[in-house]
This record gives C-alpha cells, structure tokens and sequence, in this order.
C-alpha cells in the first residue's frame, strides 16, 4: 500500500511543472479572442500617453484594490527620488510595524536595513508588504502620515472613488478604489517615471538579508506571469485577498501606442491576465496614436502690447497627443489658437498666452495651455525712444524709396516723349 502511495506521490510531482507550464500557455493562446463579456466586477482600457478611455465596465465601482495599492507607493517613492527628498542609495531601516505585516512579503526582520532601490525591487516585483510598509515610513515618517500622502495624491489625480487607508493594499473597512482611478495612478507613474519599467518587467532577483544572525540570499519572482507570454508588457502590478479576488494593472507598449489594462475583481489568478490580454489585444487591433503640436514647437506669434518685441513665440505647456479608430474613416486633423487677448508685458518663459485645440474633423480630441517661449520685458522710455526714431527712420527711408520711384517715372516719361 505505502508503495502504491509514493508511486502516486511521485507521479504527482512530475506533472506538476507541466501543468503549470500549460496553463500558462492555454493563458497566452486564450488572449487573441477578444471577448465581449468578462466575468471581472470591472475593467478599463487607458492610452497612456492621452489618457483616452477605449473601453470599460464599471469603471467607477468602488471595490478592494488588494495589492495594486502599491501602484500609488510606489509613485510616491519615485516622486520622493526625482525631488531629491531620499536617494536610491539611501538606508532604510525596518521597523516593527512593517515586519508585522502578513500576506505578501519577504520576511524582513526589526532592525533589517536596505537600500531604497531594493525595497523599490521588493515591492515592484514580489509585492512585499513589509518593504511597502517601510518605505512609508521612511518618507513620511509613520504609515498613516504617508497614507495622507496617497489620499492627498490621489485627489490630485482625480481619483473621485478611492480611500486608502494602508501604503500596501491588506483588507481593510473602507479602503477602495475602482478601475479608472487605478488607470490613473497607473497612468501617472509610467508616464512620469518610465524608469519604473526596468523593475517591473524583471521576472527574478535577489536582496541580500543582512541581520544579527548573518547574511542571506532570498530570492524574489514577479508576481506578474503576462511577462513570460504577452507581447510589449512593460508591468506593472497584481494584487489578492479575498475579499477583492483577483487584479492586475496591465501595461504594454507596441510602437509609440502604450495602453493600461486594469481588471479589478477576477475570478481567478488566470482569468485576471486572460482579461487583461484580451483588452490589451483589443486597444492594439482596433487604435492608433496620432501626435498634435509637441513642446518646444512654435506654433504661433502672440501679440503683445507695452513690450521689448511686438510679438511672442508660443509653444505648448505639454505634448499633445491622441487616439483614433484604425476602422473608422481617415479624417483632417488640425488645430486652432485662441490667443490671449490684451497681453500685456512683461511676459515670462512658460507663462499662458492662449490656448490650443486640436480638432480630428468637427471633434474635439485635445485641447493645451499655450505658452510664451521666450521673455518679454516691459518697454520703457528708452525703448519706446528707440521704437519712435525707428518708426520716424522707416517712415524717411519711405518717402526716400517714394521720390526715387516718382523721379524715375518722370524721367522715363520725358524720354518717352
């Protein structure tokens, strides 16, 4: 009987690697079908790049986020970076709350210390709670003081239907989000910081644990498996519990079209990223990117009244761009400018001077402040000195060019007689 038993043991064990291996291949092979109807609570296709929504379900929903919470720490690490508030190499010591946290983890102990560039390689591609934790604390002081750091963040965004409570996404009363806003952050931290990528693509690293009882290897694996099969994924974050079921924020690239697919509350591990294909498939079959007027480009000479120069070079404040249906007919593109009226020197590099709306046919599809691209000072007596003598100069020079022009057609009057 024991032989029986380990025989059936053994046969187990051998087919487990299989297994797993075709269900992730029946995963990649499911994502070409496009289905209408997904069995998630909700779901939105973004492009990055203009924010357009190509489709959704329940975009507005508020429901459990689970660990795609991290997607907002995160964005806040990165930020804290690029405004020099804390530096990758910096040292960030683990407390006891955050070697507290259960759930996803890589087990660090009080007192542990680790460069915020591992935490960052912990969150992003194990989903450690304990590193999310921690670096709360690092930048904010305590976890509930960067939790006003999200929330604060989150209504600079525009995310009308979340409340977060905890910097890395355990089940609490109250803590929400829904698909949109996560597009959002989504949306904030690829575009803002690209650099994000690198780690979310990585499929296996390490840290090193350093602790009183020596040093350790441990090993981390992202959590993601769209990056084993689905073509252009750039990341970006999954999350679990119970009580939010399955989600997964999925970001991919083909050409200059980046798109985000967030699906919120899957029914399990394998259809959160089926869906997520799926949608990810449908923005790239069915959309493409078109580029309005780009930064530094002038697009008009602004009028200008009281100042050093007549006119002002314009550009716009951001790149301009948008998406349009592959099926649908071909159509102008333009773009109007509304200047500003009565502007008034002095004007300063970057300071609004009209606006710009890009049209595709009779539709709106992008509208951006328009901008001074140089400085104007306010004329003063001297230059308003210099502005007269050159009018009264060009007016001479004038009636110079008119004599010659009347004494020449004499002449040629008098020989012709």
């Amino acid at each position: 009987m024991k032989r029986v038993i380990s025989l059936i043991g053994l046969i187990v064990m051998l087919a487990f690697p299989f297994s797993v291996n075709a269900a992730e291949r029946d995963d990649a092979d499911t994502t070409t079908s496009q289905t209408e109807e997904f069995d998630s609570r909700s779901y939105v296709l973004m492009e990055a790049s203009s924010g357009s929504i190509l489709k959704e379900k329940n975009k507005d929903i508020s429901v459990p986020p689970a660990s795609i919470t991290k997607i907002m720490t995160l964005l806040l690490v990165y930020d804290a970076v690029n405004d020099g508030k804390i530096k990758w190499e910096d040292s960030v010591t683990v407390s006891e709350h955050a070697a507290s946290m259960g759930g996803s983890q890589v087990f660090m102990e009080v007192g542990e210390q680790q460069t915020v560039k591992d935490m960052v390689k912990c969150i992003s591609i194990s989903s450690a709670n304990d590193a999310a934790v921690a670096m709360a604390e690092h930048i904010a002081g305590s976890e509930t003081g960067f939790v006003d750091m999200m929330n604060k963040k989150a209504a600079e965004l525009g995310m009308k239907n979340t409340v977060f409570k905890n910097a890395c996404g355990l089940n609490i009363e109250g803590h929400v989000s829904s698909a949109y806003d996560v597009a959002l952050m989504s949306r904030e931290l690829i575009t803002k910081h690209p650099d994000i990528t690198k780690t979310s693509t990585t499929w296996m690293d390490t840290i090193i644990h350093k602790t009183r009882r020596g040093e350790s290897e441990f090993g981390l694996t992202n959590t993601n498996k769209m990056l084993k099969w689905y073509n252009g994924i750039t990341g970006l974050k999954t999350g679990y519990t119970p009580e939010a079921k399955f989600c997964v924020s999925a970001t991919a690239k083909r050409d200059e079209l980046e798109l985000i697919a967030v699906v919120l509350g899957g029914s399990d591990g394998k259809a959160r990223f089926r869906e997520a294909g799926e949608l990810l498939d449908y923005g790239f079959s069915n959309f493409a990117l078109k580029k309005g007027p780009q930064v530094g480009e002038i697009i008009a000479q602004v009028p200008v009244e009281k100042g050093t120069k007549e006119t002002i070079d314009a550009t716009v404040d951001k790149k301009l761009t948008f998406v349009v249906s592959k099926n649908g007919k071909e159509q102008n593109f333009e773009y109007k400018i509304e200047p500003t009226e009565n502007l008034i020197a002095p004007i300063s590099k970057g300071q609004k001077v009209g606006e710009v709306i890009c049209l595709l046919g009779a539709n709106e599809v992008g509208r951006a402040d328009m901008v001074a691209n140089e400085d104007v000072e306010k004329s003063g007596v001297l230059n308003k000195l210099k502005k007269l003598f050159s009018k009264q100069d060009k007016e001479k020079v004038l009636d110079i060019e008119n004599k010659d022009i009347k004494e020449n057609k004499d002449k040629d009057k008098k020989q012709n007689q």
